[in-house]
């Protein structure tokens, strides 16, 4: 079962009730309670939502206590479409769908949903669609438009798994990650001092700005302000090219040591201050803003907080609550072993394994060295060719054909402007300016041909690495979904709060944790048949009960 939905102002809005083919069947039913309405047909049909945007609709029924098992995002079924036929940069959003179906100028996105301390439940669209066309018409055919697409088919895992997906990051911002903040100011207080006043720096690091322009001789030198700290240097006749923590360590001076240390506090101070947990932090959590797919090769991303780069130092903040656990997994050398998957090379897979994958290889073609055998792989998906990388692809290219030969006609396809795809159909976009600039304006010259083949080389790694970890965020997304159905089944007071390209955190009573370490590992399985289908390759991933995220390995 179907129903589209439209949310109007104060918990009012529209459904109207479609066949499988997505057929309306009768007319739109308008009313004044519409959480109450989605409450009831969930309970009753248990169908699958259709409407605009996740992102705008979820937030507020969860917010009326109302959780849904299932749903079609058009704008996230539009994103994906658009890109499969090059077309990465149109918007997406439910106006802009309906404007191309009538032929009428395209409106641009709306951007991301407003947020308020008290949010208005269903806040009312600020403009009225093209056309003059009612939002659940809008919905309704959108949505056929898009059944009908000839490449629909193809993308309706990734499709429903990128629905899924933002369901689960809905759930995720309303239910927070466990946040204790009286650890993390207690850690604060120990590596930089008691808080500053506005425009000061902390205490331990105001030490360490006056031991840098000692080492300088005195003369005073901001060590936030990198050029002047690489004219520091200069002046005592040492030329370094920036400021990077791998030049400052190749450095000999006495400023070196004070000026990491400052650039790693700083860090901490900048990103996850006191000024981040004012913001971010309330009431035990930390709701964060996630873009589902906000990377194009299908990656997320959030919309401030730096959710996804959290320092492991802060982990020690991040502890379930009593009687609660944390099960902490992550999927192990997630793709490489996607490499293996996708490629079928016969001794890849086998030497994969359920262990560790790079030990592996290194017993099989790198005399048992594991460095040597993770900088071949890495190599082999990033496109290293610098240092010792080259002749260890070279060596990787000898004994795993079928997989080196897959990632390097992906980055044949990029240097030649071509698009690539991810397992499930996640499409690369168009190549940059900078490549058909140098490619499609060549002059003949040889300064020009010597950039062409730069500027390729530059594209062919992007694309390279895109089959990979596309592929690899396919396989996540449905991690994702299969996961959220069988907390929900099984486990229902458990909730994932925490998710991070290979890595989740589930909530969970004490006593469902096992149960819950049990679902992660069989979801990883069902997503690997969904995605790979009958592939020998193992997708191990070890899911642990912990009291503290900082205990989870």
């Amino acid at each position: 079962m179907l129903v589209a939905l439209v949310p109007g102002t104060e918990n009012a809005g529209a459904f109207r009730t479609l066949s499988d083919a997505g057929v309306p069947e009768g007319d739109p039913v308008w009313t004044s309670d519409l959480a109450g309405a989605v409450a009831g047909l969930e309970r009753e049909h248990s169908p699958r939502w259709v409407w605009a945007s996740t992102a705008r609709v979820y937030p507020d029924l969860l917010a009326r206590g109302v959780r849904v098992g299932r749903c079609h995002d058009l704008e996230h079924a539009e994103g994906l479409l658009l890109a499969f036929t090059g077309r990465h940069a149109q918007p997406r959003g439910l106006g802009a769908a309906v404007a191309r179906l009538d032929g009428l100028p395209v409106p641009a996105d709306q951007g991301p949903p407003r947020k308020e301390a008290q949010p208005t439940l269903f806040e009312p669209e600020p403009e009225p669609l093209p056309g003059g066309v009612s939002g659940i018409d809008a919905v309704v055919r959108v949505h056929a438009a898009q059944q009908a697409d000839r490449h629909a088919e193809r993308l309706r895992l990734l499709t429903a798994a990128e629905s899924a997906s933002a369901l689960t990051a809905a759930e995720m911002t309303f239910h927070g990650l466990p946040w204790r903040a009286d650890v993390h100011v207690e850690l604060l207080e120990r590596l930089l001092g008691p808080r500053p006043v506005p425009g000061a720096r902390p205490e331990k690091l105001a030490v360490l700005a006056d031991r840098i322009t000692a080492a300088f001789g005195g003369r005073a030198v901001n060590p936030d302000h990198p050029p002047g700290v690489v004219r520091a240097f200069a002046r005592e006749g040492v030329e370094i090219p920036s400021t990077r923590a791998w030049v400052l360590k190749q450095v000999d001076h006495p400023a070196v040591e004070p000026l990491l240390a400052y650039k790693e506090l700083s860090r901490l101070w900048v990103a996850h201050g006191w000024s981040w947990l004012d913001a971010w932090v309330s009431d035990g959590r930390f709701r964060p803003d996630y873009v589902v797919g906000g990377v194009v090769s299908g990656r997320w991303a959030t919309r401030g907080g730096a959710a996804l780069q959290i320092p492991r130092v802060l982990r020690t903040a991040v502890r379930a609550d009593p009687g609660w656990k944390l099960v902490a997994a992550d999927a192990a050398q997630l793709e490489p072993r996607v490499l293996a998957a996708l490629s079928g090379d016969r001794r890849l897979v086998e030497v994969s394994g359920a262990g560790d994958l790079y030990t592996g290889l290194a017993v099989d073609a790198f005399d048992g060295d594991r460095d040597r055998a993770k900088i071949a792989m890495l190599s082999a998906m990033y496109g290293g060719t610098s240092g010792e990388a080259g002749p260890l692809l070279a060596v990787l290219r000898r004994r795993f054909p079928e997989a080196v030969g897959y990632v390097e006609a992906a980055a044949l396809s990029g240097e030649q402007g071509r698009a690539v795809r991810s397992r499930l159909g996640r499409t690369s976009p168009p190549p940059s300016e900078a490549w058909r600039d140098a490619v499609g304006n060549a002059d003949g010259t040889e300064e020009s041909a010597r950039r062409s083949r730069r500027v390729s080389r530059e594209w062919g790694r992007f694309t390279r690495n895109f089959v990979v970890q596309a592929s690899a965020a396919d396989w996540t997304a449905v991690l994702l979904g299969t996961l959220r159905r069988r907390l929900h089944d099984v486990a229902p007071a458990a909730h994932l709060v925490f998710f991070q390209h290979d890595e989740v955190l589930v909530h969970s009573p004490e006593a469902d944790a096992e149960a819950v370490c049990r679902l992660v590992t069989e979801s990883a399985a069902e997503a690997t048949a969904l995605v790979f289908g009958d592939t020998g390759v193992v997708f191990p991933i070890e899911a642990t009960a912990v009291d503290g995220y900082a205990e989870a390995k």
